[in-house]
């Protein structure tokens, strides 16, 4: 007999993925290993992810629990003059497409992920927390060697990361930016662990972590102390839809990103595929139209009703559906820096976690090795403007952590890092699993495309039946990448089969991996 298989973990980077795979080996379960796996991303992803961001973490328990942890940032309490911020825009240019960014401490939001892993291994943890860090110590203190994706995220982020010292401590020790093959440490980050095992959260959110980076802020910036010391972490109901016979979990509003993913699938209940090539003409009309009315519906009856009781109910209601399924019916028949997780366990756990700092808002807190985020500035956040935030909210993201079940179990868990691009990538990649019953390999691997203010941004496709006219919406510009670009997001993806085998794939764009633990 085969030896029995503990579990599978995908992720961005090889030492995230040892993480998790040294922590199943130890005995730990899918929780455990998502946890010490976001821990050692702060080390080896760290211009992706970070203590001083916010994420979520969707759990799928052996006894059918299902609980999606949200620990994204919070807008502060208060708000200061926007003359008075040190908040300044900068270009991160991605190799086929520009986006501005606003960074300095004005663009701190309150963050989450710490206390978030905190709540989780409480709650679901089975290992003491000093093993489950154990392996991003290492990586910290000891360190770690530069890929070829580390470097050209160091590259495509320099100017956020070169512009202060304890930035440039760590991304170009010697003036100028760490090469691929070179060492990595973040020894400061290790001493933090360490601190945070003995001290717990509170270190960060209200002893000396706190106060050096509330002293830091107090020029410049909104954090106060009655922002850090009452943040807390909020267990919500998953959203849940059927799909193909599968149900669907994914992060429920004030997030955007899962309902936004729900409200298409949806849309796509009364469509066909069986008439439908994948990768054809006609695929691709779909989706450029299935993104643009999902982008209208949000701008009409979702992104000023967010915070309403009854926004799910409303906004996937037939009625709201109804006038988008003709039109699309009718048609048819003619970078952003996050970091994702998924880890499955033969017990039948399941945790999908995403989790991003954004670009960073080039403050990393003295001798922490902790990089705040910068929330507060990205666009993609703010849809109605900067400096107009509602004060003391969970800030809504397109982080869409996803499980897929089977029956009551886990099927496949999956999820992306990629700004504006997570909905769309995790979409394609459920309908490539669902509609073209492609592997899960193949699902991941294929080209990928994103609608968004006119733009079409296209993937190189294997190929395409030209016998099919395409007529995307008006006014549309066609953006051709010559390449798979971290642009469209990274889908790191686990999938179980129904006779207890596992397979983990990792998104060549973000440079990732899986792994079955044996």
């Amino acid at each position: 007999m085969g030896q029995k298989t503990r579990g599978a973990i995908a992720a961005g980077h090889p030492k995230t993925v040892e993480a998790g795979q040294i922590i199943f080996e130890l005995g730990g379960n899918a929780f455990d290993s998502a946890i010490a796996a976001v821990l050692a991303s702060c080390v080896v992803e760290s211009t992706l992810t970070s203590l001083g961001g916010g994420g979520f973490l969707l759990a799928h328990t052996q006894d059918h629990q299902d609980i999606l942890f949200d620990f994204f940032c919070q807008t502060p309490h208060q708000k200061k003059p926007s003359d008075t911020l040190d908040f300044y825009p900068v270009d991160i240019n991605f190799g086929g497409e520009v986006q501005r960014f606003n960074i300095g401490l004005g663009s701190m939001a309150v963050p989450g992920t710490l206390a978030g892993i905190f709540e989780v291994h409480q709650q679901l943890g089975r290992l003491p927390f000093h093993v489950v860090a154990e392996p991003a110590i290492s990586y910290a203190e000891n360190g770690y060697q530069v890929t070829p994706y580390n470097r050209l995220t160091f590259e495509i982020l320099e100017p956020i990361l070169t512009t202060l010292p304890e930035s440039r401590k760590i991304y170009a020790p010697d003036e100028k930016l760490l090469q691929k093959g070179q060492t990595a440490y973040i020894k400061d980050f290790a001493n933090t662990l360490r601190e945070l095992i003995h001290q717990g959260s509170q270190s960060f959110y209200q002893g000396d972590i706190a106060h050096q980076l509330l002293k830091d802020c107090s020029s410049g910036g909104h954090l106060t102390l009655t922002d850090l010391s009452n943040y807390r972490v909020i267990k919500r109901h998953p959203l849940k839809i059927n799909y193909r016979g599968y149900d669907l979990l994914t992060n429920p509003p004030p997030s955007s990103g899962g309902i936004l993913i729900a409200w298409t699938l949806k849309l796509w209940n009364k469509i066909s595929f069986n008439q439908i090539k994948l990768g054809s003409s006609q695929h691709l009309q779909l989706l450029a139209e299935s993104m643009s009315w999902t982008n209208q519906a949000r701008k009409n009856s979702y992104d000023n009703y967010i915070y309403h009781n009854r926004i799910i109910e409303q906004f996937l209601s037939q009625e709201n559906l109804e006038n988008y399924q003709f039109k699309l019916q009718n048609s048819i028949n003619k970078w952003g820096s996050t970091t994702h997780i998924s880890v499955v366990d033969s017990n039948g756990n399941a945790a999908s976690v995403t989790n991003s700092s954004g670009e960073g808002s080039s403050y990393v807190i003295p001798n922490t090795g902790i990089m705040l985020n910068n929330m507060l500035g990205e666009a993609d956040l703010n849809p109605f403007g900067f400096h107009l935030w509602p004060c003391d909210r969970r800030i809504s993201s397109m982080m869409s952590p996803t499980i897929i079940l089977r029956q009551g179990k886990p099927a496949i868990v999956l999820g992306s890092g990629g700004s504006n691009r997570i909905r769309t990538a995790i979409l394609q990649v459920i309908s490539n699993l669902l509609d073209f019953n492609c592997s899960l390999d193949e699902a991941i691997s294929r080209p990928r495309v994103h609608w968004e203010n006119n733009i079409f941004s296209m993937e190189p496709l294997e190929e395409c039946d030209q016998s099919y006219k395409l007529t995307l919406p008006e006014a549309t510009q066609v953006i051709q990448w010559t390449r798979p670009s971290m642009f469209f997001g990274g889908v790191h993806g686990v999938k179980c089969n129904g006779n207890g085998e596992m397979e983990a794939i990792g998104d060549p764009r973000r440079a990732g991996m899986g792994i079955v633990v044996q």
